[in-house]
């Protein structure tokens, strides 16, 4: 496969990870789609990672962990990794609970609020 920009189509980088997009609640039906789409992903880049928006899917269930383990083991065999972007707190509960450690893409850094101005007082002023 080249890597090199073809005409009319913006030049993709095989060395990004590519982005699988998981809308609405998986199925069992859909879980060997997912599989293969993982793995083709793998097999058409030089990435060795997978990154899995999971922002989409609504309340999860065992079946969306069931694929996505199924899809992270999917990941390993083909050589690579599945990293989740933006899982629901509920979703990465619901991974911990069943102690499937998955890789979460990193998100930007939260800043603490800046804090307020302390006003230095000498030993001698009086209380306000």
């Amino acid at each position: 496969m080249s890597s090199a920009p073809r005409q009319g189509l913006p030049h993709v980088d095989p060395s990004t990870p590519d982005v699988l997009v998981l809308p609405g609640p998986v199925t069992k039906d859909d879980v060997p789609r997912l599989c293969e789409a993982v793995r083709a992903r793998l097999q058409d880049t030089t990435a060795r990672v997978v990154v899995c928006d999971v922002r989409d899917l609504g309340p999860p269930g065992l079946t969306t962990v069931d694929a996505l383990a199924r899809m992270q083991l999917a990941a390993r065999r083909a050589g690579g990794r599945l990293r989740l972007r933006a899982p629901d707190p509920a979703l990465r509960a619901l991974l911990a609970l069943v102690a499937l450690p998955f890789e979460l893409e990193r998100q930007p850094e939260q800043r603490e609020p800046p804090l307020r101005v302390e006003e230095a007082v000498k030993p001698r002023d009086p209380p306000l």
